[in-house]
């Protein structure tokens, strides 16, 4: 089963969008996520919707973050994406008339449900700004490092 990578993706876009100034065209949004413009421009409309970013046509337009970093979650973008499927196991269901199978999948649907809840409750946890936050603190060790390399 394919992986749904979108959640990931998205957020990679807004981090990029919230370290520099000015819009952002779908075609560099897909560029940068090696996908295609098409793509970019359907996820981005479910931000917009939400209210997360907006978009101007025309020359020197594309898309802008219209949101305070600090009040959107992963859970909001999760949300906005649809909210799509977090786990890729499921039941097996070839014989719902079998005790057995009935057994397997009711403890297998409350383990499931308990996984998901405990998923959706960390990703409201986190803000779009403690992302931006922790990649300013990645980068500024990456320049430390990067002097301390020589001899600075």
């Amino acid at each position: 089963m394919k992986r749904d990578s979108r959640l990931s993706g998205v957020l990679h876009i807004l981090l990029h969008m919230a370290q520099q100034p000015g819009p952002f065209t779908s075609e560099t949004l897909a560029k940068a996520m090696d996908t295609n413009p098409v793509v970019i421009r359907r996820i981005m409309a479910g931000l917009r919707e939400l209210g997360y970013v907006r978009s101007e046509k025309g020359h020197g337009g594309g898309w802008t973050l219209a949101c305070d970093l600090s009040k959107v979650t992963l859970r909001h973008v999760y949300v906005a994406l649809g909210s799509p499927a977090l786990l890729a196991m499921g039941n097996r269901t070839e014989a719902p008339g079998c005790l057995v199978e009935q057994a397997v999948n009711a403890a297998l649907d409350q383990a499931f449900h308990d996984a998901e809840a405990v998923l959706l409750s960390r990703l409201g946890e986190v803000t779009l700004k403690m992302l931006g936050d922790d990649l300013r603190e990645r980068l500024g060790s990456r320049k430390l490092q990067g002097m301390r390399a020589h001899g600075a």
